[in-house]
């Protein structure tokens, strides 16, 4: 694969850039959680936190748009409603305290790409950035 995320900007084109404080198109009602296996879970329905980490005890949730490399991904509170359109990842507490590289964000933005319909999301890089549609 290509160069990976290191900044943030939108398109007008819909198009999104991921990386320093990384953004998903909000173009679906549903909010989705990426699971640490890939599997990519639709919610319809206003959920807080809380639900999803109860059916997962050793993991913590984070919003796709609050990563940025270099440091600790920052965890949902558990009182917080999981916004429509935006993407969550499920992430081993192991991870809460170490900065996030390179290297994880690549991996997290292939999961979501794998986990989601082909048509919601490219993966491709342009001057250094990762940007998914």
């Amino acid at each position: 694969m290509g160069a990976c995320a290191s900044s943030t900007s939108s398109s007008k084109s819909g198009k999104t850039v991921v990386g320093g404080s990384s953004r998903f198109r909000r173009s679906s009602a549903a909010a989705k959680v990426v699971h640490i296996d890939g599997r990519v879970q639709e919610l319809r329905q206003p959920i807080q936190a809380k639900s999803i980490i109860s059916q997962n005890p050793n993991c913590f949730l984070c919003s796709s748009e609050s990563m940025s490399i270099g440091t600790c991904v920052p965890q949902v509170p558990d009182d917080e409603e999981l916004q429509p359109g935006t993407i969550y990842f499920l992430l081993p507490l192991s991870q809460s305290h170490k900065p996030l590289s390179l290297p994880d964000l690549c991996s997290l933005a292939i999961k979501a790409s794998s986990g989601l319909p082909k048509d919601s999301v490219d993966v491709h890089s342009s001057n250094s950035k990762l940007i998914l549609r």
